[in-house]
């Protein structure tokens, strides 16, 4: 008798032989296929592998490991009191939010580190901080443990970042990147290896677990979001950019991009009314669901007799003073709408300056030739709000008009430079949200190829250089060192190889020389600013000459990648071809009446 059992179909992509981009072979000149570079040399020995799962656990394990080693070093405002730095605002916040009721929360001393994220970055807050106090009470009690450090303390924090990293970002990195790899028939081996390109990438993990904050959790919601829309999952993919505006506001550099690509969706072959409406009532259901615990908290808080507002000591927030109707506090609705128009406030600074610190953005640049200080925050907000717009424009235009899949982490990458370059209150640490996309593309068809793999590359190297006087203050100088030599090392990038530019695989005709030329003037200009920052003191009059000139390369270098990503992105879209080929139809149609 013959058993009914069928053994389980290998997926063509899963196969060792199934179809791959040629991203990652190169041949020598004997004619055997050898690695190009290290990352491809190191996991060469998987490529037989059967499966992805015999390769992940591996590289889970060593990028945890790196992780978990850059934590070892010091954090933003370790023993710099008063206010300390950014691990003390998140444990701050731990603190208000474990001991205080939610109706106070973006109330509470907001002098010293108040609340100023979105309400899931105050539940997050909420649960680390429950947690904490149950492991050590006096890591966050209320009031006595404003300026708290200890090694403990430190592990917990760095853990956090560690945990919520691999629950959110991780898991939603593995499964875009192998999206991306499927649609385009890329080999699970050659997914690996983007993979670990993209969890090695140390400007994320210089500033997550080094300097300290809980990017990768916004990042993570983000890649949630595109790999549902690559899915086809368009409602899903809503419900997940929510998720990452509600966790922090930085998220917002996509939005104009995922928008102008639902509507595209909605409008292809025809518009279809209905089914945008469906998106935006789960968009707008979605955000109810993230801020219902803050409202509707209040409104228990109310009746238990508690409030956050005093008429005497607590001016009400702008946007509810400013309401055309005067607003009865003592009715039912007052606590939730004072809440709302707060959180508001709070999460859109708008009342602090155009940038802070040293940007590589273009108001930061500027500002180093005409003090940009001498004109009313006002007319900059709306200048910068105004130039934003028309930057994000070619890539919300060419998304909506070609709504495909592939092309959503283009004009992620396009619009998120506009917002960096030229939109109002940018940090230095916002350039991750650009190279993400960017960087996400290693794993697409081509994305470890020569001209991909210079471009992404450079772009992140260039990014993490900009972080530097950021991680200097930190004193990060060696996991920054080691981190940015280390990846570039793997993906054979200068300054550790010059092969991607003069070796065999520049031969192929990949790069022009004009692409050559340019990246490797700025390798140089990076190269010699560290020299010279680290070897000469600057003038007296100029303290500031080195940070200075950071952020002039690093504004021009992003100005460049800015530029790339929008050609890209129009290029293949197709709208090229198709203009051209109608100028040649209309030029034809002439000539006919001519003769």
């Amino acid at each position: 008798m013959t058993s009914s059992h069928k053994p389980r179909r290998r997926k063509r992509d899963d196969s060792p032989s199934s179809k791959g981009s040629g991203n990652v072979t190169s041949k020598s000149r004997s004619g055997t296929t050898t690695p190009p570079y290290p990352l491809a040399a190191f996991l060469w020995p998987a490529k037989k592998s059967t499966s992805q799962w015999v390769i992940l656990p591996l590289v889970l394990m060593a990028v945890g490991l790196f992780r978990w080693a850059t934590g070892f070093w010091g954090y933003s405002g370790f023993n710099v009191p008063p206010m300390h730095g950014d691990l003390e605002a998140q444990r701050h916040w731990m603190e208000i939010t474990a001991h205080l009721p939610i109706s106070q929360w973006y109330f509470y001393d907001l002098e010293y580190w108040g609340l100023d994220y979105p309400p899931l970055t105050a539940y997050h807050s909420w649960l680390l901080g429950r947690i904490g106090s149950i492991i050590h009470p006096s890591w966050f009690a209320l009031l006595a443990s404003r300026g708290f450090e200890s090694p403990l303390l430190k592990v917990y924090m760095r853990a956090t970042v560690l945990v919520s990293e691999y629950l959110v970002y991780i898991p939603a990195a593995i499964i875009l990147n192998r999206k991306l790899g499927r649609t385009r028939g890329i080999n699970s081996w050659e997914s690996s290896v983007a993979l670990v390109a993209i969890l090695m990438q140390p400007a994320t993990i210089l500033v997550d677990h080094a300097h300290f904050q809980y990017n990768t959790v916004m990042l993570g919601f983000v890649l949630a979001s595109v790999s549902s829309m690559l899915a086809g999952r368009a409602l899903w993919g809503c419900v997940f950019f929510v998720a990452a505006l509600c966790y922090k506001q930085m998220a917002l550099y996509y939005a104009p991009a995922i928008f102008a690509y639902l509507v595209g969706v909605c409008a292809v072959r025809g518009f279809n009314s209905g089914r945008l409406l469906t998106i935006a009532l789960i968009t707008v259901v979605s955000f109810a669901a993230c801020f219902a615990p803050l409202l509707l908290g209040s409104i228990y808080d109310r009746y238990r007799g508690i409030s956050a507002y005093n008429a005497k000591e607590t001016p009400l927030p702008p946007l509810l003073a400013e309401l055309p109707i005067k607003i009865n506090e003592r009715s039912w609705y007052f606590p939730p709408l004072l809440q709302l128009t707060q959180s508001i406030h709070r999460i859109f600074p708008f009342a602090r300056g155009l940038f802070e610190d040293k940007v590589a953005n273009m108001w930061c640049a500027i500002h180093t030739m005409h003090k940009l200080h001498i004109y009313p925050i006002g007319q900059m907000r709306r200048i910068s709000t105004v130039i934003t717009l028309i930057s994000i424009l070619p890539s919300t235009m060419t998304i909506s008009v070609s709504p495909r899949s592939e092309l959503l982490p283009w004009a992620l990458a396009s619009t998120a430079w506009g917002f960096y370059l030229c939109s109002f209150q940018v940090h230095e640490k916002s350039v991750l949200l650009p190279l993400l996309p960017m960087t996400m593309l290693l794993g697409s068809d081509g994305g470890l190829g020569t001209e991909m793999r210079a471009w992404i590359g450079w772009a992140n190297m260039l990014g993490v250089w900009t972080l530097f006087p950021l991680l200097k203050r930190d004193e990060l100088r060696m996991p920054y060192a080691v981190l940015t030599l280390v990846w570039s090392y793997l993906l054979g990038l200068p300054p550790t190889s010059l092969s991607l530019y003069f070796g065999r695989q520049s031969k192929n005709g990949e790069l022009k020389l004009i692409t050559k030329l340019l990246h490797l003037a700025f390798y140089a200009l990076m190269i010699a600013w560290h020299v010279g920052e680290a070897f000469v003191p600057p003038p007296d009059d100029k303290p500031d000459l080195w940070a200075v000139l950071n952020v002039l390369i690093g504004f021009a270098g992003f100005g460049v990648c800015f530029v790339w990503c929008n050609w890209q992105l129009i290029f293949r879209s197709g709208m090229m071809e198709e203009h051209w080929s109608d100028r040649l139809k209309i030029e034809a149609a002439q000539q006919r009446k001519t003769q």
